[in-house]
């Protein structure tokens, strides 16, 4: 079925694509300028002021200390991210949200942002069968369409000649977002080739790594949305707990295993044609660069044939059910070292049956990474494999589930010593417009979505149930079709019978001796079958003269009995 995609690109052509450096920005004038304020295009003012949706004001940042993990100051452009770049940016009002102001915050629609509706992501096996093609089809069309409204940076501000010289490229919408990652967990550059830092990351091993990933998630799901016009898509997630192997990797949904190479995807998937980028991490430490973006080979995945002294299998039913049960956000240091720890756990870097940091293995969130053994594996590039947003997803569920159930004060997210990046008032990294690590420590209901298996137990057999209600809405014209030609046909076989009864009951039989008529036969035959045993009359004087009926007793009986379901 290849409707889904030919009316997504049909949509796309009309449709503005959305992430990040915004082009407008992305030049001389100004970078100079340090200043991103582009016009709403519904007023032409700058960030839709003269409509009320915004204003461009000076960013303020945290001078909040961070931790003693990355000593150095002023070398890589994310410190007090976003300074280096722009120190003016487009501060939203009300609903309004977006570089420019021109969209709405999340969980609000309409043209002026005032209609709330919450969201479902769904478990990716709950999915109709018209659901999973649509999903591979605004992945495939996100991979293919250039995004008009970013591009993203290929070279240090330095390069830039501190923004005489803008060094930033085109790159497709989907890959915008692989460019986000790779560009958050990046290692600092130190200046010269093979001079970095590694032990530095804005968006990992650290408090940030859940409200990050959750508000990276959002702005995907708002991009595919504005992509193909489609306000009703959400990501759906994979339940990894207790799988044996990787469930979603087959053709209908994230791409099987090729038989001629098993790090390749199958030919039969459309995923085995992406070319992958920016998942050279120690080639370009090695060179002292960014990543160019340039094309690097074919999406690779081996799930299952991967180091298991390091990951022994898929996180268990049991480790997730532990994580949830620690009460701390994060403790001590707030990185991978990190005791009894939710987020260290969760992200695996703590055991998950007893808490502690620094695991000789990998598990929990890190260990589906190593286990798909391929592009997933390497941080920087994970999010080349369209499975980072399955996986992710299911990671945020329990996050959310966390928030829910423990109910912790805003005061639980730290404030300060964090590692760089991660105090709670540090606007994320490399995000534009600016979010604070903080606003994204709340439930996903003020978010505007909602996780299909944290809802109550009817609504989950609800949900269970709708793909195969959704497929029987599929059919139902043609069983109806198939009951009517049915009725036809039985209607047409009666009359064509008693066509030919009454033909021959017509016929002279007499005139031909012993013939009979045939249906005589067929009459005695039924009459013995279906014979009932005659009954006397029932009188009803001689009944009455003996035991006389007493209504009142009879009522009183029967209104008594009741009939109960259950489910």
């Amino acid at each position: 079925m290849m409707w889904p995609l030919i009316l997504v690109c049909f949509i796309s052509f009309f449709s503005p694509s959305y992430q990040q450096f915004p082009r407008q920005c992305a030049n001389r004038e100004s970078l100079l300028s340090k200043e991103c304020c582009p016009a709403w295009e519904g007023d032409g003012s700058p960030c839709g002021v003269s409509s009320g949706r915004g204003s461009c004001q000076d960013v303020e940042v945290s001078d909040e200390p961070d931790g003693p993990q990355y000593p150095f100051t002023g070398l890589d452009d994310r410190e007090r991210w976003p300074l280096v770049f722009y120190n003016r940016t487009c501060q939203c009002e009300g609903n309004f949200m977006g570089f420019n102001c021109a969209d709405c915050k999340f969980g609000y629609f309409g043209e002026n942002c005032t209609q709330w509706r919450a969201s479902l992501r769904r478990n990716v096996f709950h999915l109709s069968h018209d659901e999973k093609i649509k999903l591979v089809s605004y992945l495939n069309l996100a991979k293919q369409s250039v995004s008009r409204d970013y591009v993203v940076a290929t070279g240090t501000y330095q390069e830039m000649e501190n923004g005489s010289n803008p060094l930033f490229a085109d790159v497709s919408v989907y890959d915008v977002f692989v460019w986000l990652h790779y560009y958050v967990s990046r290692e600092a550059l130190l200046g010269g080739p093979g001079n970095v830092w590694s032990n530095v990351d804005f968006a990992h091993w650290a408090p940030a790594f859940l409200p990050w990933h959750r508000l990276y998630l959002l702005l995907w799901e708002h991009e595919i949305r504005k992509l193909t016009g489609d306000m009703t898509f959400t990501i759906p997630y994979w339940d990894w707990r207790d799988a044996e192997a990787c469930d979603v990797c087959t053709d209908e949904l994230m791409g099987g295993r090729s038989l001629q190479d098993p790090s390749l995807l199958s030919p039969g998937s459309v995923f085995s044609s992406w070319k992958v980028l920016c998942s050279r991490a120690e080639e370009y430490s090695l060179r002292g660069v960014l990543c160019d973006v340039s094309d690097e080979g074919p999406l690779r995945r081996d799930p299952g044939n991967h180091n298991r002294s390091i990951v022994p299998r898929l996180p268990t039913s049991a480790e997730v059910a532990f994580t949830l049960s620690l009460s701390n956000y994060d403790t001590g240091a707030m990185d991978r070292s990190a005791n009894m720890s939710f987020r260290n756990t969760l992200e695996g870097f703590g055991d998950p049956q007893t808490g502690f940091g620094n695991s000789p293995r990998l598990n929990m969130h890190a260990a589906l990474h190593i286990f798909m053994n391929g592009s997933m594996s390497s941080v920087q590039g994970s999010a080349n494999d369209p499975i980072f947003l399955l996986h992710h997803a299911y990671v945020d569920s329990i996050f959310e589930e966390w928030l829910r159930r423990h109910n912790p004060s805003a005061s639980q997210y730290p404030e300060f010593n964090a590692p760089i990046g991660h105090n709670a008032r540090y606007h994320m990294v490399p995000f534009l417009p600016l979010r604070r690590n903080r606003e994204y420590f709340i439930s996903t209901k003020e978010l505007g979505y909602e996780y299909s298996n944290l809802l109550n137990s009817n609504q989950r057999i609800a949900e269970a149930m709708r793909p195969y209600l959704d497929e029987l809405k599929n059919v139902w014209p043609w069983l109806l079709f198939a009951g009517v030609m049915g009725g036809i046909l039985a209607v047409s076989l009666v009359a064509a019978l008693l066509k030919v009864k009454q033909r021959y009951q017509d016929w002279p039989w007499k005139r031909w001796g012993s013939w009979k008529n045939p249906f005589s036969h067929l009459s005695a035959y039924f009459s013995k079958i279906f014979w009932i045993r005659e009954k006397k009359p029932i009188i009803l004087d001689s009944i009455l003269e003996r035991q006389p009926l007493i209504l009142d007793n009879v009522t009183e009986e029967t209104g008594n009995r009741n009939y109960q379901t259950t489910i």
